[in-house]
């Protein structure tokens, strides 16, 4: 078990970020090992033209990686490109240091640096550049989640949500990791919260020093390279239309109007339409998350989307008579 020691500057400096860079990291894990992330099987297929041999070995049988890969991000919109040039600063002497913690030395394929921010780089541009958006609405809708967890049920609550590993009984936020036993106490660095679509469970920094920082599997992953759209049940459809009722039906978790956009085929500013004609109505609360606005289901929409549901399903039910 690993416990994050937190006094009351800590915990009101507990934050969420998102890091590209960490997503590129986590997903090296199901490169080497699809079969244990079968809902990354459609994505992992499509990978090509990459230093496999590189790639492949900057992690453990276990899913380990270098600290230096998974950075600590400041805000939920990190940028790639910044994260990159971050990584190109880094010491030779750092890297072969976290090289080393993790695999005892320094693999021979892993000593050409420029060799592995190439191979890095252009993983990026081949495997997750043109999914971006797409991962990053989940991992915005996940923290949207969060907040709202965290200010109707509190702090031990939202934490408990994220996983069954995860409890806080105060003063430490307690995650229970195979192999890890550990003390770490925040001094005011705060808990840095990071939602990652590529996690099975938890993940936390190799380095005992490292400031506090949880990867977490986010909400919604399950939904990431889903390619068909449900439609909405006829009954919705004849009050909202069918076009808003299957909005309001994708909605069950949390999604960006660009995300909508392309899971419906039709253009960002049309759905955007529909989109606030539902959240005038009560049905949609929306968030923005940097450039992408981030919509769920109110209460009262899930309300009539179940309903509805329900409705059609003791109408196929019933029995017909004959007059």
């Amino acid at each position: 078990m690993i416990e994050f020691v937190l006094d009351e500057a800590d915990l009101v400096g507990l934050r969420f970020a998102v890091s590209p860079l960490s997503e590129l990291t986590l997903s090296l894990r199901v490169l080497k090992d699809p079969a244990k992330y079968p809902l990354h099987l459609p994505w992992v297929r499509g990978i090509r033209d990459v230093d496999a041999e590189v790639l492949l070995a900057l992690s453990t049988s276990r899913g380990w990686t270098p600290d230096f890969l998974s950075p600590r991000p400041l805000t939920p919109f990190t940028r790639i490109e910044d994260e990159f040039a971050a990584l190109r600063e880094i010491s030779t002497r750092a890297m072969r240091r976290d090289f080393r913690a993790l695999f005892g030395d320094v693999p021979a394929v892993l000593r050409d640096r420029e060799r592995v921010f190439g191979a890095l780089e252009t993983y990026w541009e081949v495997a997750l550049a043109g999914h971006w958006d797409r991962v990053r609405a989940v991992l915005e809708a996940d923290i949207a989640h969060r907040g709202r967890e965290m200010a109707r049920h509190g702090l031990a609550t939202m934490l408990g949500g994220i996983s069954d590993r995860i409890s806080f009984p105060g003063p430490a936020v307690e995650v229970r990791i195979a192999g890890v036993d550990r003390v770490v106490r925040a001094g005011g660095r705060g808990l840095t919260l990071v939602p990652s679509a590529f996690a099975r469970r938890t993940a936390v920094p190799v380095d005992p020093g490292a400031p506090p920082l949880l990867i977490y599997a986010a909400r919604g992953a399950g939904t990431l390279w889903e390619t068909g759209r449900r439609a909405g049940p006829a009954a919705l459809a004849a009050v909202l239309g069918q076009v808003r009722a299957d909005l309001l039906t994708a909605l069950a978790r949390p999604h960006s109007s660009t995300g909508l956009a392309r899971l419906h085929g039709v253009t960002t500013s049309a759905v955007n339409q529909h989109l606030r004609a539902l959240r005038d109505a009560g049905l949609l609360a929306s968030q923005r998350h940097g450039r992408s606005v981030v919509y769920a289901r109110t209460e009262l929409g899930h309300a009539l989307v179940s309903h509805s549901v329900e409705r059609g399903s003791d109408a196929a039910r019933r029995p017909l008579t004959r007059t």
